[in-house]
């Protein structure tokens, strides 16, 4: 039931200095100075505090490059298959297209709409400290960038996922209350296995959720609408009705393209059931779901 990872642990020492360690396959590997770019820019945030001041990162040309690219091959797979409330939220954020916003910016754009934050973090942000700071309305984001010799490829969440892929959907009122609700959610478990369940759910629907629209397949993840390969190949997924239960219990790997995604028939019918769901959702709900495997407190 675990799900396999492919991020890139952060690791602080305690001369100070700040580490993080790729895999060797990653497209930054084999680049020195790359990597010394992004033990600098998670040094940035280590130890960051909500309501301290976001550090910036000056991003050099070349990191701009990447998010224009990014940005402009985007535009027409959005308008192809995106749902209506992702280009809703995208047209309201109004997110820059020539440089890579700093995370202040996104939350002077973001605030004023569903009132939702973002707060920088140096790498993967443990579970429950992600998910449930959603019900302070805050969202913790990498600051870092792709390697820029693959800009239209990541293996794991940087900035560009962070922000084109969930900071637009935070802009939609709908999905801003659903994250709300994830995060109160959240703060009702005490069970690791109860909180992983909730976390496949989320991944299922908030990140590769797929929505039915004039008898199209739409995307309204996250992860699809921040990628420009997962946005060619979605729609040739199998695509199954959404299922809770399966969904919680369902393994994935996000280093490849995802073979099943999961459904709605209307954004009426997502916001409606994902609500009730994570509205009422704690240790019971897991235990009721997964028929009593044994549960593990923290």
């Amino acid at each position: 039931m675990a799900s396999k990872s492919g991020y890139s642990p952060v690791v602080a020492s305690a001369d100070g200095s700040v580490v993080v360690q790729l895999s060797d396959d990653h497209p930054g590997f084999a680049d020195p100075a790359y990597r010394a770019r992004r033990n600098e820019i998670a040094s940035l945030s280590i130890g960051h505090a909500p309501g301290e001041p976001i550090p910036h990162v000056m991003y050099t040309d070349v990191e701009h490059g990447v998010w224009k690219i990014v940005s402009t091959e985007l535009v027409p797979k959005h308008d192809k298959y995106a749902c209506a409330a992702y280009l809703e939220g995208k047209e309201a954020l109004q997110l820059p297209s020539d440089h890579i916003p700093q995370l202040d910016e996104v939350t002077s754009h973001l605030t004023p709409i569903t009132g939702f934050q973002y707060q920088p973090v140096a790498g993967l942000a443990p579970l429950r400290e992600f998910y449930s700071s959603f019900a302070s309305h805050m969202f913790f984001s990498t600051q870092y960038i792709r390697h820029h010799s693959v800009p239209l490829y990541t293996p794991e969440p940087d900035i560009i996922h962070e922000v084109i892929g969930h900071a637009n959907q935070l802009s939609n009122d709908r999905f801003a209350a659903i994250y709300d609700e994830v995060g109160k959610a959240v703060l009702r478990t005490k069970t690791r296995e109860a909180l992983e369940f909730l976390s496949r759910v989320f991944w299922f629907t908030m990140e590769f959720g797929v929505i039915y629209e004039d008898g199209q397949p739409k995307a309204y993840g996250a992860g699809i609408l921040s990628s420009f390969g997962e946005l060619d190949v979605f729609q040739k997924a199998r695509i199954r009705p959404l299922d809770f239960q399966e969904m919680g219990m369902m393994e994935y790997d996000i280093t490849h393209y995802q073979p099943l995604l999961y459904s709605v028939a209307s954004m009426d019918e997502l916001y409606d059931r994902l609500m009730a769901f994570y509205s009422t959702y704690d240790d019971s709900t897991y235990a009721a779901l997964t028929k009593g495997i044994p549960s593990t407190e923290e």
